[in-house]
């Protein structure tokens, strides 16, 4: 529970996932070459995964490259926030029948560019946090 002595609370795993369908825009993290990188997407929860869509690019270089990725969303009020962070394996969809699934998903590309790629992040470990916001404790 969050409160003012204890400002941060662990989140259980099912309800990670509730926070991640509340959200709409989350970060991948990728590395190839030991340079990480972080790209912005719009996603769907799936399942026990993530989905998104991603023309070609250095976005689906790096997860062809090294499929290990962490996925990252949070959301906020004036007096609470969370953060969930998703490790996991990225992969290209590739089955016909799971591409059909795909195109009914609402993923819709930000901006007009055509994006025929989906890609999925299927969890490994999944962990969150809650936040009280509020003022600086005083030292007494």
């Amino acid at each position: 529970m969050i409160n003012d002595e204890n400002p941060i609370t662990e989140v259980p795993e099912d309800s990670c996932w509730g926070y991640l369908d509340t959200a709409e825009v989350g970060r991948l993290a990728t590395s190839v070459n030991d340079q990480p990188e972080v790209f912005p997407v719009n996603y769907v929860v799936d399942g026990q995964s993530i989905v998104f869509r991603t023309a070609a690019g250095s976005k689906l270089e790096d997860i062809v490259t090294n499929n290990r990725v962490a996925f990252e969303a949070d959301g906020w009020s004036e007096e609470t926030g969370w953060s969930v962070v998703l490790r996991g394996k990225a992969e290209v969809i590739t089955d016909d029948a799971e591409l059909a699934l795909c195109a009914k998903m609402p993923l819709l590309p930000w901006v007009p560019t055509v994006k025929r790629n989906y890609v999925r992040v299927t969890c490994e470990q999944i962990t969150g946090r809650t936040f009280a916001f509020g003022p600086e404790p005083k030292n007494n």
